[in-house]
């Protein structure tokens, strides 16, 4: 088989692949969660494997403690939440006159500053901006929740999740010899290693990155409300679960819990230490906790990982969200190698023989 003709035969599982996902978007969700589930938790079962325990009972006994801190947490969080997204949704009229109250005054400083007419420009670009970026954001959401199919993910993340995360759990190893014989012969090795690159940054980017979403929502969380800000919990907890984003979620919570801060208090000490909540967190994540956690040698730039999540999202809903970091890494494994390959050949060199 000739490279060009192995060229074809990999695009056209690639579309075929691409055009299966694009088609049962709506039902794999469970799936796609059970398969993360799993990933996460496979080291745990080959550590009690390894103590002598059988694969089953291992694969039991850590869905089981999953399952059990998941309910935990959520039997804990969800009636803080609930009551705090009722109180803010019963607030919000109240709150948005507070802030444009606040606009109208810096409004009038900023014009004395730069002049009305300066002034009437930037509104008029940032009302389109705006306009677009609402716009994307609401499609976007009403592509994830619209339809019949919201509710029936919703079930069927409670219920057929766990069932798909046990028995793939339970096969993981099995599974990956499998997909192992599946391979072509002639470049086992090099796929292998490619393999091994691929799933070494993802256990330093997903595992790594959830402790580091934990962590920075429990901190702002506790900032929060420590400082007195209503609905600090639910801005708190917001940010650090979409901290996963590089950059996105504190600023995003920055924004939001200042401008909660600006209507609820009159003080300007509370408002500062509001935002010095988000900046000692960026500063702890960016100089201990990515370090530590995440490690410098992950191999995925946030450009590119926004790049995947908006994509991902855009394409296939919630689904692509979730395989829009296993791709992206893929992605990146792929395109280090070409560029390796690249710069043996002679294409880079110039020379007749380099690279064969």
């Amino acid at each position: 088989m000739t490279p060009a003709t192995q060229l074809r035969f990999w695009l056209v599982v690639t579309v075929v692949f691409l055009a299966g996902v694009w088609l049962l978007r709506d039902i794999l969700l469970p799936f796609v969660a059970g398969m993360a589930i799993a990933y996460f938790m496979d080291p745990l079962c080959d550590k009690l494997e390894n103590a002598g325990m059988s694969r089953t009972l291992a694969t039991t006994i850590v869905t089981i403690a999953f399952v059990i801190i998941l309910v935990t947490v959520l039997a804990v969080l969800l009636p803080i939440l609930a009551g705090e997204i009722i109180n803010l949704a019963k607030r919000l009229p109240d709150i948005w006159q507070g802030l444009r109250d606040n606009l109208v005054t810096w409004g009038k400083l900023v014009e004395d500053w730069l002049g009305a007419k300066t002034v009437a420009q930037l509104r008029d670009s940032l009302g389109g901006s705006s306009q677009k970026l609402v716009g994307w954001v609401t499609s976007l959401v009403g592509g994830v929740l619209s339809g019949g199919a919201a509710l029936i993910n919703l079930a069927s993340l409670v219920f057929i999740t766990p069932v798909v995360a046990f028995f793939l759990l339970r096969d993981w190893d099995r599974i990956v010899a499998l997909i192992d014989s599946w391979l072509p012969r002639q470049h086992l090795e090099t796929i292998r290693d490619l393999a091994r690159q691929v799933d070494a940054t993802l256990a330093g980017f997903v595992r790594g990155q959830a402790l580091v979403c934990i962590v920075l929502g429990t901190f702002y969380a506790i900032g929060l409300a420590v400082i007195g800000l209503e609905f600090g919990t639910l801005v708190g907890i917001g940010a650090g679960l979409i901290s996963f984003v590089p950059y996105v979620g504190a600023i995003v919570g920055f924004v939001t819990a200042v401008g909660l801060a600006l209507v609820q208090f009159d003080a300007w000490g509370p408002i500062i230490a509001t935002g010095a909540v988000f900046m000692i967190g960026q500063a702890v994540e960016g100089n201990f906790l990515t370090p530590k956690l995440v490690g410098e040698r992950v191999g995925l730039h946030p450009v590119w990982v926004i790049f995947g999540l908006l994509a991902g999202g855009t394409l296939f809903g919630f689904v692509g969200v979730l395989l829009s970091v296993p791709v992206a890494a893929v992605i990146g494994v792929g395109v280090r190698f070409a560029i390796q390959q690249y710069k043996s050949s002679s294409y880079y060199s110039g020379s007749k023989g380099a690279g064969e």
